[in-house]
């Protein structure tokens, strides 16, 4: 812990209401996670889908998340154990005003879709800024999705069952995306500007301690 803190001291805000310990946790969290590794839940209804996708997202750290469909996003705090506190859910408004936005930052779109030229997942190289579009299990992603995807990839099955669970299948892309950025060492410095590192300790560490109190 104190090697921690002592490493990244510049990174400490200038006022906090945790202890060490816990400002040394949030800090490993953040110098760790990927700003570059996001997640699309195109139409994904379930709240139980949706809640385990947004856990798997922090086990693996993801901190960026959008969703649409409904705007007031239904969470299980059961299935999250919270983790939706720790992550930035934004809401899609227009689809494709956000894929051109997320183009034009220079991420590749990758599409989890059954179609006759989809990839083994494991083919894509996820060490390049990567949005990891997923859909509900019946619709699958929107035809959106599919025009503005880079790649489409599927999770080869070998039993009847032709598809897993869309937040089964999120978890299992999202650990070959994470060992990839391991091996690339892409956990060894920090992804996230500065400044918002900064920012969003303080929040955690100070404004957001108030909130509750309050």
């Amino acid at each position: 812990m104190e090697i921690l803190l002592e490493r990244y001291k510049d990174l400490v805000p200038d006022r906090y209401l945790v202890t060490e310990e816990r400002l040394a946790k949030m800090i490993n969290v953040l110098v760790h996670r990927q700003y570059t590794l996001r997640v699309f839940m195109d139409y994904v209804y379930s709240h139980h889908n949706l809640s385990a996708i947004v856990r798997s997202c922090d086990a693996v750290w993801v901190w960026w998340l959008y969703y649409r469909h409904q705007k007031q996003l239904r969470l299980n705090d059961e299935v999250t154990m919270w983790a939706h506190k720790w992550l930035l859910i934004d809401y899609v408004e227009d689809i494709k005003d956000f894929y051109k936005s997320i183009k034009d930052q220079g991420y590749q779109i990758v599409v989890t879709t059954l179609d006759q030229d989809s990839k083994d997942f494991r083919e894509i190289d996820y060490t390049k800024p990567t949005l990891i579009v997923v859909g509900n299990e019946v619709d699958w992603v929107s035809k959106e999705s599919i025009d503005f995807a880079d790649e489409k990839v599927i999770i080869p099955m070998y039993g009847m069952s032709q598809s897993l669970n869309v937040s089964v299948a999120t978890a299992v892309i999202l650990y070959e995306a994470q060992r990839q950025r391991q091996i690339a060492g892409m956990y060894d410095s920090p992804t996230f500007p500065k400044d918002l590192i900064i920012k969003i300790l303080y929040k955690w560490a100070f404004e957001d301690i108030i909130k509750n109190k309050s």
